[in-house]
């Protein structure tokens, strides 16, 4: 993994991308007998997996979760020796909404500024409506034009959804797509709802998303699995055209050209356009590009001597209808400290600002939350998403009204001898690194088909 000299370079399949996509690609191509580059923009692996570090503790900046059911991440758990930790939540959850801080227990809110009726109204229509989407193809779901037409905020309009409900699914829509419920089309909502296993299992801790945490950041995954591939990876090789002639693609790089029979790309739809096809993608995918933008998020991660919320029974989770931050998370690595809180902060309240400034911003709220011992930490981090230099964006598309019937199905539809695959292509698992996973299996199996019976390239 690393630097070698790859011009002139030519292999059965060029994977694009050293996320958890086109590592577990190449690693399955690779064991399918297959010669294999995996070329990275950046200089690291992981894509929106990014570990830092924080009072000594690794940290997740990107990417933090995995759930009971998402198996394919915990078979690399496994093979890799990595491990897991359960997400603290033991105690009191907080909520300050309209201007009151009150405690509950469990995925949603309950009492106080809560009309608790409301929610529950919204959640039953939202699963009905989920219960109709077919998850590997929403845009052929019944009824999908209709759902499409329209924003997820303005179907909370028209169902009558009150402000402390609207509150709640905005957190939502800030924690999903990086994004406002009236960016994101209704259908496009659905569809990574019901990718989620539902609303309450992707906002539930036990038993559900945000169950366990890995041992060392999620990063590590992806740094094992490509210590596997060994060279196969290439850092700082950002493609800038891919030219299909033939038999083969030509992907021309920052690092040189590189040949193959195939390439499987996982950039995300909006980041195919900083890569120049020739010849150009179908009109269809071309409007994918235009249409999918990526959301904007930002995560905090603050550092106190131990984990004194704990000695109030208060669990760590809270959620914020105002201010920089909007959700709070204990991970802590040990009871006796360092206490760690880690914040998602909304990036139109928070990135434009600088370093000093937006820890400001971060500590403000805690003391709000916690108290005066909020405002002495011992360390600070934080990582803006939508300010990265490369490929910048996160954690999902916010795609507005019709754009999911009209373009959704170029998102995984192989291109002459190109092919898909990220999480933004998965049908079950949408959005999570499981689906990212899941899609670069069934992208390895697609080219791995295709190779089959033909003559290989050796080097």
């Amino acid at each position: 993994m690393g630097q070698r000299d790859i011009d002139g370079s030519a292999v059965d399949v060029v994977v694009i991308g050293a996320g958890f996509a086109g590592l577990t690609a190449a690693d399955r191509l690779v064991e399918r007998g297959a010669t294999v580059l995996v070329l990275e923009g950046r200089d690291r692996v992981g894509g929106r997996a990014y570990s830092g570090e924080v009072a000594g503790v690794t940290v997740d900046l990107g990417a933090t979760w995995v759930a009971d059911r998402h198996t394919a991440v915990h078979s690399l758990v496994g093979e890799l020796g990595c491990t897991t930790t359960p997400q603290y939540d033991k105690g009191d959850n907080l909520l300050w909404m309209a201007g009151r801080r009150q405690t509950y227990q469990g995925a949603l809110p309950v009492g106080g500024p809560v009309d608790v009726d409301d929610l529950f109204r919204i959640q039953g229509r939202l699963e009905e409506l989920l219960a109709t989407i077919d998850v590997e193809a929403a845009w052929s779901s019944p009824g999908a034009a209709e759902l499409d037409a329209i924003s997820f905020g303005e179907w909370l309009d028209e169902n009558g959804a009150v402000i402390s409900t609207r509150e709640l699914m905005a957190v939502v829509a800030k924690v999903q797509w990086g994004s406002g419920t009236s960016d994101v089309s209704l259908l496009h909502a659905l569809r990574y709802l019901r990718a989620a296993g539902g609303l309450l299992h992707m906002l539930s801790v036990e038993g559900g998303q945000q169950q366990d945490r890995i041992v060392g950041g999620f990063q590590g995954i992806a740094v094992r699995l490509a210590e596997k591939l060994g060279d196969r990876v290439v850092l700082n090789a950002a493609v800038r055209s891919i030219t299909q002639s033939g038999d083969e693609v030509e992907v021309h790089t920052d690092r040189g050209v590189v040949r193959g029979r195939y390439a499987i790309s996982t950039t995300t739809p909006a980041h195919r356009a900083d890569i120049d096809f020739r010849p150009t993608l179908p009109d269809r995918a071309v409007g994918l590009v235009h249409t999918w933008p990526m959301g904007t998020l930002s995560k905090a991660f603050v550092a106190f001597e131990r984990p004194f919320w704990r000695d109030q029974q208060l669990s760590g989770e809270a959620i914020i209808d105002t201010g920089a931050v909007f959700i709070t998370f204990d991970v802590s690595p040990e009871p006796d400290g360092p206490g760690i809180l880690m914040a998602f902060c909304d990036p139109r309240k928070y990135d434009g600002f600088n370093a000093e400034d937006r820890r400001s911003r971060v500590l403000d709220e805690l003391v709000r939350l916690y108290g005066e011992q909020a405002a002495h930490p011992i360390d600070y981090i934080d990582h803006c998403w939508g300010t990265e230099t490369f490929a910048p964006g996160g954690p999902n598309p916010s795609v507005g009204p019709f754009a999911t019937t009209s373009y959704g199905p170029a998102l995984a539809e192989p291109f002459e001898r190109i092919h898909w695959a990220g999480s933004e292509t998965a049908g079950e698992w949408a959005g999570t690194l499981n689906g990212a996973v899941l899609t670069g299996i069934r992208a390895a199996e697609e080219v791995a088909g295709r190779l089959d019976g033909t003559d290989r390239v050796h080097s």
